[in-house]
């Protein structure tokens, strides 16, 4: 409890963009969020008052940044699991717990337990050999997925393999590397949904509306609220799947399900227990934002209104562009004069092309006119023209 406000110490590990932006909800409830940051040029590191530096794999180090706080919870899903459970022995309040992040930290461990809940798996198996790819991709047909089972993001440790020959070989390589891999099937894909639900250790939920997710090369560029030309019915069923998951795995905190509508119904493709890239929206876009329900889950206080703050919200992603051009500072005295209805959140990031560094929000009414709103405000911050 801070001596000063009589509130509650949220310590969140990690200093990267959500908890930069989760710092900003915090203030907001009074507080200054804690953060442990590898670096001082970390996203959150530069805002934050309450910052200690340390390495998310040092037990030790969370061991000393846990100490003073009401509870711990996370901006990534790297911090072992070990050390987690260590803390908890300890008497630390971690959420989500162990048991329940290892479901968004271990593919396998993940598809196995969808599969026992009876939740819409795509065809998958583990890969402990190259023939076990090859015999997955005869039988289901090429080409197909490979994936880490730990440590991919944003496409990376995600391979599409075309046929038997690159499936062995390539297998052969990652697994010597020590990569755990599963073969999952290239599902007949309509679009990529996300579905975002809180839950308190009460036992509350509140979920958002579903989203229409834009992936170009692996990377979300674009977020549409809500799924234009979704079935109630579907939306319904993922909001009640989220719920479910969430209540069967015991989540404490958010929990964002990325789901592949295809003709045949909705698939899980990934689990995130955190805020999530396809919920930034929520901070111009709903009554309250994922950052400031993430904190209401993990301190037990009632879950806030989830509804639309306009029928049509965009985000899109503003990427790191090629070096030269206008200096941002440029860009945004531009972006504004030509769109003062944008909002833009930037990360405090070096750019690098291909880089996420921010996002742009734009609220309306006709879903083609906000969305070329939002993409050109991100093509000027990104390429400093339109």
């Amino acid at each position: 409890m801070d001596s000063r406000t009589g509130l509650p110490v949220v310590g969140m590990v990690g200093g990267g963009q959500l908890a930069r932006m989760t710092h900003q909800a915090a203030i907001a409830l009074g507080q200054s969020l804690r953060v442990l940051a590898l670096a001082p040029d970390d996203g959150a590191a530069l805002v934050a008052a309450d910052v200690q530096y340390g390495d998310h794999t040092d037990l030790a180090a969370l061991r000393t940044f846990a100490k003073g706080c009401d509870v711990v919870t996370f901006d990534h899903e790297h911090v072992p699991s070990e050390h987690i459970r260590a803390l908890a022995a300890e008497g630390v309040k971690l959420f989500p717990p162990a048991d329940a992040l290892l479901h968004a930290q271990d593919k396998r461990v993940m598809r196995e337990r969808l599969g026992a809940l009876g939740a819409p798996n795509p065809a998958w198996r583990p890969v402990e050999a190259p023939a076990d790819l090859v015999a997955f991709g005869d039988e289901a047909g090429w080409p197909v997925v490979l994936k880490a089972a730990r440590g991919g993001y944003d496409g990376r440790g995600v391979w599409m393999v075309d046929d038997a020959g690159q499936a062995a070989e390539l297998a052969a390589t990652l697994l010597a590397g020590g990569t755990p891999l599963i073969v999952e099937e290239r599902v007949a894909l309509r679009r990529e949904l996300a579905v975002q639900v809180a839950r308190s250790p009460f036992g509350q939920v509140a979920a958002y509306p579903v989203v229409e997710t834009v992936q170009r090369d692996g990377i979300c560029v674009e977020v549409l609220a809500p799924a234009p030309d979704l079935p109630e019915e579907l939306a319904v069923a993922a909001q009640q799947l989220a719920i479910d998951l969430a209540t069967a795995l015991g989540v404490v905190g958010l929990l964002a399900v990325e789901l592949f509508e295809t003709p045949a119904g909705l698939v899980v493709n990934e689990l995130a227990m955190r805020p999530h890239n396809s919920g930034h929206w929520t901070i111009e876009g709903a009554r309250t934002s994922q950052f400031e329900q993430h904190l209401r889950a993990v301190l037990d206080y009632p879950m806030g209104d989830t509804s639309l703050a306009a029928p049509v919200v965009v985000m899109a992603n503003v990427l790191g562009g090629e070096p030269g051009g206008i200096s941002i500072d440029e860009r945004l005295h531009h972006l504004f004069a030509a769109e003062p209805g944008a909002k833009v959140h930037l990360y405090g990031k070096q750019v690098r092309p291909g880089r996420k560094i921010g996002h742009v929000t734009v609220l309306g009414d006709d879903l083609d006119d906000v969305r070329a709103r939002a993409a050109r405000a991100a093509r000027w911050l990104q390429e400093g023209h339109e």
